[in-house]
């Protein structure tokens, strides 16, 4: 299989992985306690959990103690930690799962699917809540779902300012293609949103100045963050290639150089492992490879850390 081929496969395989959901109403808000049918669903690990509400409301309107209760009003909970609305829902598969991820050798990721889940961990059983919202942790979206969409063209905007020193890209699509961008998203249409998305990439013409990574780094919980999930999100400037050198930089590279307590070696795994879309990553990934092949809907790379030992 060539490399042109793999990448193909590898995008397809990215586009196309999906986490079967178990979804129930909490108990407290419910007429029967927990004796409501559960709401299953196959949902896609690049999309958001927000889109799902409407139907949601619907399924469980007869249910809700509060009938007052609208679909926008709607918030998940995985075991008590609020779900942050605004994260894909692989990235919060994989910070909160427990699952552990796939291993893909980079000499034969064509014989593994990187976004397979363990059996064990499936469904994931997510609780939904229609009152008592965490305010202090999350956001609250409006009716009109304009909170939720301003949150997705903010971090387009953000990682299109880093990989081209200027957010041109996003600010001049015309109006229709904005609109095909967002409506893409929301109905995860690949035949829509590849197109834009490869206007945002390539606006410029020129070399990617800065490569847009989050990494996800568990934490202990502290006195201002009690219970958020206890995680810590960690950015900086990550270049394609080495300052001052023409050799590309590799995710050991850049792991290393903002986290080496974790990454003390640039090719091995000592104390962390990365995953992404449920694969650990090979340290000897370049950057922009990843970025081209393995970005979220948003143009950003979330890479999530697992501890060893």
């Amino acid at each position: 299989m060539t490399e042109q081929q793999q990448s193909v496969e590898l995008r397809d395989a990215i586009w196309n992985g999906s986490v079967p959901l178990d979804i129930r109403l909490a108990p407290s808000e419910c007429r029967i306690y927990d004796q409501a049918d559960s709401y299953l669903i196959q949902y896609p690990r690049l999309s958001y959990l927000p889109f799902l509400l409407p139907r949601l409301h619907a399924f469980f309107a007869s249910f809700l103690i509060d009938s007052s209760a609208a679909p926008h009003e709607g918030w998940f909970s995985y075991e008590d930690v609020p779900l942050k609305w605004h994260y894909p829902l692989g990235l919060l598969y994989d910070l909160f799962s427990g699952a552990p991820p796939a291993h893909v050798d980079s000499s034969d990721r064509h014989e593994h699917s990187p976004v397979r889940q363990p059996l064990s961990t499936l469904p994931w059983c997510l609780t939904l809540h229609f009152t008592d919202w965490p305010g202090d942790q999350l956001v609250q979206p409006d009716a009109e779902g304009k909170v939720l969409h301003d949150a997705f063209i903010n971090g387009v905007k953000e990682a299109d300012f880093l990989r081209n020193g200027t957010a041109k890209g996003i600010m001049s699509l015309s109006k229709d293609d904005s609109t095909q961008l967002w409506t893409a998203v929301q109905e995860h249409k690949r035949s829509a949103f590849d197109p834009i998305a490869q206007k945002l990439l390539y606006a410029q013409g020129a070399p990617l100045r800065h490569i847009p990574l989050k990494i996800y780094l568990p934490s202990s919980p502290s006195a201002s963050e009690p219970s958020t999930g206890h995680l810590r999100v960690v950015q900086s400037l990550v270049t394609p290639y080495l300052q001052g050198a023409k050799e590309p930089q590799t995710l050991g590279m850049a792991l290393h150089a903002l986290l080496p307590a974790l990454f003390p070696s640039r090719k091995t795994p000592i104390h962390a492992k990365p995953v992404l879309h449920g694969a650990v990553v090979p340290l000897s990934s370049p950057v922009e490879g990843l970025l081209k092949e393995a970005a979220y809907l948003d143009g950003w790379l979330h890479l999530g850390l697992v501890m060893m030992g």
